[in-house]
């Protein structure tokens, strides 16, 4: 099945008790599954990418000011997949990718699943960076604590940001692809009181893993499940959620434009160049006419 059959990844938006507690939850099968064709990525992979993009949906809208509030997360752990970067837009736009596409492990020997935490490592950090109300640019980070992503963004949020919260994350892939993909991070408000807290914890206690749910049931279900008995009240509609790069042909070719005169002059000589976007994979070829224009335009800059 290519990522075209899959019904679109979205973003479900509500609160509970009483505006007590504000829920946010990713479907993000598509967009996941689009990630892992894009970038090769092996099965462990794929799932530490997918959690991180589905983490930076997720945060972009929980920490974002604007309707096109972007924020960066980047996870260094340590492990074999080296760093993963994700980009996440309150928009419901996402991209990102891994240090080391193809770097695999073994299924985890107690419990059968796929060994994230191994391929992530734990000696490291988890950092997010946004834009302030006055468009600088702020990071603020938090040692990783378990390199599952969920636990490590919960921590995140509890340390950089003083948010009580709680967040699942998780992918699932069977057949070769990403079968079911998602999050869902549950934000404690002004006001929340210990029992609904207490509510909370034992809905999500109960819960167990996330994607057992979304294969089950759908992410609304799974919302439900999670403000059971707290009057969970839902955002008019659903945001369409979708992998989307902001790389381009002339970014593309202005990245050339850091290159020496000469070196552009031997990619003129070899036939052009081609220029891969690290974010998504994305292939541009350029022309030796395109790169000639670029000194054309340096010399008139010059001139």
């Amino acid at each position: 099945m290519t990522s075209e059959a899959y019904t679109a990844s979205f973003v479900l938006r509500g609160t509970a008790a009483g505006g007590t507690l504000r829920l946010v939850g990713i479907d993000a099968t598509q967009l996941v599954e689009e990630a892992r064709v894009r970038h090769s990525l092996s099965k462990t992979a794929t799932a530490a990418l997918g959690r991180t993009l589905a983490a930076s949906a997720l945060l972009a809208v929980v920490l974002g000011k604007k309707p096109d509030s972007r924020v960066t997360v980047r996870v260094q752990g340590g492990g074999p997949v080296g760093w993963i970067v994700a980009e996440g837009s309150a928009d419901g736009r996402v991209r990102g990718y891994v240090r080391e596409p193809s770097a695999d492990l073994p299924l985890r020997e107690s419990d059968g699943k796929l060994d994230v935490r191994g391929i992530v490592g734990v000696d490291g950090e988890l950092a997010v960076t946004r834009l302030l109300d006055n468009g600088e640019p702020y990071t603020g980070s938090a040692q990783l604590v378990s390199g599952e992503i969920a636990e490590d963004v919960s921590a995140y949020l509890c340390v950089s940001e003083q948010i009580p919260n709680a967040v699942l994350l998780g992918v699932y892939e069977e057949g070769g692809r990403v079968y079911r993909a998602g999050g869902l991070l549950v934000q404690a408000m002004p006001g929340v009181t210990d029992e609904t807290l207490a509510r909370l914890e034992a809905n999500i206690r109960g819960m167990g893993q996330l994607t057992d749910h979304l294969r089950r049931g759908s992410l609304l279900e799974t919302m439900q499940t999670a403000a059971g008995g707290l009057d969970l009240v839902l955002a008019a509609a659903a945001q369409p959620a979708r992998f989307q790069c902001r790389c381009s042909r002339d970014k593309a070719l202005d990245s050339l434009k850091f290159f020496a005169p000469g070196e552009r002059q031997e990619m003129r000589d070899e036939g052009g160049q081609e220029v891969v976007c690290h974010w998504c994979g994305e292939h541009y070829q350029i022309t030796p006419g395109e790169i000639a224009s670029l000194d054309a335009e340096t010399a008139r800059a010059q001139a």
